[in-house]
């Protein structure tokens, strides 16, 4: 067994104990009272560790969590710097731990939050912390904590693309995909589109009228049928809502729509299928709004050679990683896009994120800290 990975070893007591506490401070999306106080913990918690920072500062997140950017300065002769991304808020709502306490079971740990993606930020500062006691070199260190990740980051995401410009590389501590490091992730889109269309009675005037349901049935098998997996597109209207009798021809007819890429080409696609939606019936109109909420991350040179690094020194404590591609969005998107290599999925080794069997591997929280001690010293 190698040092690093003895020293993790010896440590794994603590680490379980530093999460219970982590979990047991709830810090639902929808909280901002409950955001403020667990902050406040993390904050706490990050200095009681690693020390007083270099610098500090709190970002107002308005009616969403407030965002800190904590600096730590690299050791001596280290030119290197990581910026650190961890959200602390969580999807579980205030009071979820009353029937839903901390428990371990072997080698699991489970409890609101655990997986996505409190254990992620225990990991990063337990890796630290392993990387000083073996006097390692360390590059300089930028975290950035945010309260709003869960409902796509409105508040803070300005916050971080500031925080990691001029940075040399970018750690996600979002969960794992069943161990394996996140290189790639699609963009996100969010979009949603309203049909007006015009009252009629529907057996008395059956030729009269414009029925909004039956245009937004036509415009939902068009937006699927624009749905290409070869390229890694998918489009799903996930809600819809229209009409106010079974008797009357809709007016009014809603559908929120998720939109996943993973290229630009594919993104410019989407885009101008939303702006060419039009009714079949010219009396009825259609509108669209939305967003990308998220910009594609895709796999560069630069990741890739990131993601050698993390080979390299998962090899130094005697386990390999791989890498893996998947749909869904995390901050880490916004700061690949400014054309920062990141590394993503650095957290928890488990599965359930937003489910009640949420769980992290208490044996991945040693490996992956140990792992990540050392990939810290090659971005020194």
């Amino acid at each position: 067994m190698s040092e690093m990975r003895a020293l993790a070893e010896a440590a794994r007591d603590e680490m379980v104990a530093d999460l219970t506490r982590y979990i047991e401070v709830e810090t639902p999306s929808d909280d901002k009272q409950a955001l403020a106080a667990g902050l406040a913990w993390v904050r706490s918690y990050i200095a009681g560790a690693l020390g007083v920072p270099a610098a500090e500062r709190i970002v107002d997140g308005g009616e969403r969590g407030d965002i800190a950017i904590v600096d730590y300065d690299g050791t001596s002769g280290s030119t290197g710097s990581v910026v650190i991304l961890c959200h602390y808020d969580t999807v579980w709502s205030l009071g979820t731990l009353a029937d839903w306490p901390v428990a371990v079971d072997g080698d699991r740990l489970t409890g609101p939050g655990a997986f996505d993606m409190k254990a992620g930020l225990v990991q990063a500062v337990w890796a630290i912390r392993f990387a000083r006691e073996r006097a390692l070199p360390l590059p300089r260190i930028r975290f950035v904590l945010n309260g709003d990740e869960e409902i796509g980051s409105p508040a803070s995401r300005p916050v971080i693309e500031a925080a990691a410009a001029g940075f040399d590389a970018a750690l996600v501590f979002e969960a794992s995909a069943e161990g394996r490091i996140k290189t790639e992730r699609k963009g996100v889109g969010i979009f949603d589109i309203v049909v007006h269309g015009v009252e009629g009675h529907a057996g008395l005037d059956p030729d009269k009228g414009v029925s909004a349901i039956d245009e937004m049935a036509r415009l939902i098998l068009q937006v699927h049928g624009a749905a290409d997996l070869a390229a890694g597109t998918t489009l799903n209207v996930g809600t819809v809502a229209g009409g106010t009798r079974q008797n009357v021809k809709a007016g009014r007819a809603d559908a929120r729509v998720d939109v996943r890429v993973a290229s630009q080409a594919e993104m410019d696609r989407v885009d101008a299928l939303f702006a060419g939606l039009a009714a079949h019936d010219s009396q009825a109109r259609v509108e669209e709004s939305g967003e990308w909420n998220r910009p594609v991350m895709q796999r560069s040179e630069a990741t890739a050679r990131l993601f050698a690094l993390a080979q390299q020194a998962a090899a130094q404590i005697g386990i390999e990683v791989d890498e893996i591609s998947v749909g869904g969005a995390s901050d880490g998107n916004f700061v690949a896009a400014m054309g920062i290599p990141v590394l993503d999925g650095l957290g928890a080794v488990g599965d359930g994120a937003h489910a009640r069997h949420e769980w992290v591997s208490i044996h991945g929280i040693v490996e992956r800290s140990a792992l990540v001690a050392h990939l810290m010293e090659k971005l020194a």
